[in-house]
């Protein structure tokens, strides 16, 4: 089969005849018809994103696909499936606190390292090798609809932390990070969910006012300033009502400040998830005050990813209606073509926008 390979962090993708992957039991082998390039793809190749990515690798975080074999295990896929290829990968034998890879991308512990030295290529490939149980079903699709059943990647992330929070109808939710990738998802998320209405904080005047065109009324966009508790007041005041619930997708190059500002608007019992990269690259901490934590009954959770539970409910979102993938705009590039994809998807990061490979 052919496979982009980066033979070294910093180096161009070299496309390249490899040897067909071999499953075992627990394993499945996939057709890669559609794998999403993330906009930060280029910062994860050239190592300035600090992955722990060995090299020589083959890139790429999950993916549509076809199954082309199962594992002596598998009791319902069939050659022939159309599946998400989950990209977040978990030990078997750590069932409360697994060590966690992201096929093709990184790892977390020395756990997920080791675990990645046998799940380590990803899907800029013609084939790709996954764990059964990461292997999704999505039913069946046009194969003209591959690529951008691909946003179900980015989808699922902000879907995960909805789920983390309990996120329920008719509750009021803040996206810190709004006008970004996965802040934008997750808004479309929360509305197809049934939220009453969803505050998008930005200093990006023309993407709030496109996610206003996109979502009407229930969408109240806010321009914020980076001025800490002038913010917080203006998110407060947008609001409707009490904001019940914030999700924080902030990058990497974003202040905690602004992290701090979203997450102080909540109303008393209120809960935050932190998904982002604040801090990650250096600056200040988050800095909560403990005394506003403890009176108002605020809970503040960490959510890395999602738990492979929450797939089917995404899908039978998709499925229903209640979520349009046409949405999305999708630039699709062949194999041969994975570095100008790179490229392309890095100049048209942003939202409802996507890219991927063809294979």
């Amino acid at each position: 089969m052919q496979a982009a390979i980066l033979p070294a962090f910093g180096s161009p993708l070299i496309i390249e005849e490899v040897a067909d992957p071999v499953i075992g039991t627990g394993e499945v082998l996939v057709d890669v018809v559609a794998a999403p390039v993330l906009s930060y793809t280029g910062e994860v190749l050239s190592g300035a994103r600090r992955y722990l990515l060995p090299t020589p690798v083959v890139p790429g975080a999950g993916a549509i696909g076809r199954v082309r074999a199962v594992g002596p295990d598998a009791t319902r896929l069939q050659p022939g499936d159309w599946v998400f290829c989950d990209p977040t990968v978990r030990s078997r034998d750590g069932a409360s606190t697994p060590d966690i890879t992201l096929q093709g991308a990184s790892a977390r512990g020395e756990g997920g390292q080791k675990l990645q030295r046998y799940f380590r290529d990803g899907t800029f490939a013609q084939q790709v090798r996954v764990p059964t149980e990461n292997a999704a079903p999505i039913g069946a699709i046009d194969p003209v609809d591959a690529g951008r059943w691909c946003v179900i990647g980015t989808l699922l992330i902000a879907y995960g932390g909805l789920r983390a929070m309990g996120f329920r109808p008719g509750e009021t939710l803040l996206v810190s990070g709004a006008t970004g990738n996965f802040g934008s998802a997750t808004v479309a998320l929360a509305l197809a969910m049934g939220a009453r209405c969803v505050i998008a904080p930005g200093r990006n005047t023309a993407v709030l006012d496109d996610l206003r065109h996109r979502f009407g009324e229930r969408l109240i966009p806010v321009l914020i300033t980076g001025g800490g508790d002038a913010d917080t007041t203006a998110m407060r005041t947008a609001a409707p009502c009490p904001i019940d619930a914030v999700q924080d997708f902030l990058p990497p190059s974003a202040d905690a400040s602004v992290a701090r500002a979203a997450i102080m608007s909540l109303r008393q019992g209120g809960r935050a998830v932190l998904m982002g990269g604040v801090g990650m690259l250096g600056g200040e901490d988050l800095s909560l005050p403990y005394p506003w934590i403890m009176r108002n009954l605020i809970t503040i959770r960490g959510q890395w990813m999602y738990e492979t539970a929450v797939i089917p409910g995404l899908v039978n979102l998709i499925r229903s209606g209640l979520l349009d993938l046409d949405q999305w705009a999708v630039a699709a590039f062949p194999l041969a073509e994975a570095n100008q994809a790179v490229v392309h998807a890095a100049d048209n990061a942003g939202p409802f926008k996507l890219t991927v490979l063809e294979p």
